[in-house]
C-alpha cells in the first residue's frame, strides 16, 4: 500500500512541475483584475529581472484552490499558476526564497505547488530542518519528485528518504541522537489509519488529474497502480 501511495504521489508531483503555489493574496484583489495581470504586477514589482519578451511572463492557466469560496474562511484561498516555461518558474521561486515578495502592501509567498501529502511530508521535516540547520549540518529538502532530505555529516553528503529512515539514521550518532526528538511526532503520523489516507489522498489526486489532464486518464492510472500490488 505504502507503493501504491509514493507512485501516485511521484505523478502528482511531476504534473505538478511547472506550477507554483501564491499564497497570501487577499480575495479582493481579483474582484477588480484577473489573476494573470494580478501575478504579473507581482513579478513586475519583486522581480522585473525575470520579465521575459515584450514584459510579459506567459501563464498557461491559473485559478484559486479551492474554486468555490468559502466565506467562512479566515485566509484567502491559494492561488495556483502553471507556466509555460518551466525555468522561468524556477528563477521567481529562487527569487522567493531570498526575499518575501510584497504586492500593494500585502507580504505574499510563492512556493513549489506540491500535493497535499507531501506537504503534510514536507511539515514532518520541518522540524528536523530547524534543528539540522542550527547545528550546522547544511539540511536541505528536495522536491518536487521525491521529497527527501540531504545532510552534510563528517565530509559526506547523506540522503534521506524519510523520517524512519533518518531515525535510524540518528540513532546510530548518540551525539546527534540526543538534540533530535522525532518520535512523538513520527508516532502521531503513523498512528492515522491506513483506509483513511487513502481515501483522502485518491479523492485529492484523482480531482487534480481531471482538472490537468481529463476525466478518463485517472482510472488508467488507477488500474496501472493497482496491477503493481498483484
Amino acid at each position: 500500500m505504502k507503493h501504491l501511495i509514493h507512485k501516485t504521489d511521484d505523478l502528482e508531483n511531476h504534473l505538478r512541475r511547472d506550477n507554483s503555489r501564491i499564497i497570501g493574496l487577499p480575495e479582493d484583489h481579483d474582484k477588480r483584475k484577473s489573476l494573470d495581470i494580478i501575478l504579473q504586477e507581482i513579478i513586475q514589482e519583486n522581480c522585473p529581472d525575470i520579465l521575459e519578451q515584450e514584459g510579459k511572463v506567459e501563464i498557461e492557466r491559473i485559478h484559486r484552490s479551492p474554486p468555490t469560496f468559502n466565506p467562512q474562511l479566515t485566509t484567502p484561498r491559494n492561488v495556483i499558476a502553471k507556466f509555460k516555461n518551466y525555468q522561468t518558474k524556477e528563477k521567481i521561486l529562487q527569487t522567493a526564497k531570498k526575499k518575501p515578495f510584497r504586492y500593494h502592501g500585502n507580504t505574499v509567498r510563492i512556493t513549489q505547488d506540491l500535493a497535499a501529502s507531501t506537504l503534510k511530508d514536507q511539515k514532518a521535516w520541518n522540524m528536523i530542518f530547524r534543528k539540522a540547520r542550527e547545528l550546522g549540518l547544511q539540511p536541505r529538502i528536495n522536491y518536487p519528485s521525491k521529497l527527501n532530505l540531504t545532510i552534510f555529516l563528517q565530509g559526506k553528503v547523506w540522503s534521506l528518504n524519510a523520517i524512519e529512515e533518518f531515525q535510524a539514521f540518528i540513532k546510530k550518532r548518540p551525539d546527534l541522537n540526543r538534540r533530535f526528538d522525532v518520535q512523538a511526532q513520527n508516532s502521531r503520523e503513523s498512528s492515522k489509519g491506513s483506509k483513511t489516507v487513502c481515501s483522502s489522498l485518491y479523492s485529492e489526486f484523482f480531482s487534480f488529474l481531471s482538472l490537468e489532464v481529463g476525466s478518463i486518464f485517472p482510472l488508467l492510472v488507477l488500474s496501472n497502480c493497482l496491477g503493481t500490488l498483484s
